[in-house]
């Protein structure tokens, strides 16, 4: 995995375009754009997925980074074992997202597809709906989808004993 770096909110624009991440971690505060205005234009022009990494922690700061699609929000300071965690997650929702949208629960991994199914049935939601459902609590968990997919399925496999 390669790493950029940028000091402004202007540089960030700039290698986003010329290097096409996976990820984008953004700040609130940074120099030049801010981090919710490099969100807007990522979001618009590039579709680069982006989460952000800030000491603001208002509520009104987390309901735009969300509005603009934001991944996840991490308050600072941060221990690694918090980040490397919200990356993971936020790396694999776009291609599952991808797959929500075409209504297909045709990912990559099978726990994944067995717990969009159980949740299916559990809740009565279309796969798009019930994996959208499993996204979103992978997220707030921390762990992959397919992490996340695993102890849901353990869960429902011990209440079967």
């Amino acid at each position: 995995m390669n790493v950029l770096e940028a000091d402004n909110g202007d540089d960030a624009i700039l290698l986003a375009r010329e290097h096409h991440p996976d990820l984008a971690l953004l700040d609130i505060r940074m120099n030049g754009k801010d981090g919710l205005s490099v969100a807007a234009y990522l979001r618009e022009h590039t579709g680069t997925p982006f989460m952000f990494l800030s000491a603001f922690a208002d509520q009104e700061l987390v309901n735009r980074a969300s509005e603009l699609g934001a991944l996840s929000y991490l308050v600072k300071p941060l221990d690694i074992s918090q980040v490397v965690p919200a990356v993971r997650a936020a790396l694999s929702r776009p291609k599952l997202e991808a797959a929500a949208k075409t209504g297909e629960v045709a990912v990559s991994s099978e726990v994944v597809r067995l717990a969009t199914g159980i949740l299916m049935e559990r809740y009565r939601l279309r796969s798009a709906d019930a994996l959208e459902r499993l996204m979103r609590a992978a997220e707030r968990s921390g762990k992959t989808a397919e992490e996340y997919a695993a102890s849901l399925i353990d869960s429902v496999e011990s209440l079967a004993e």
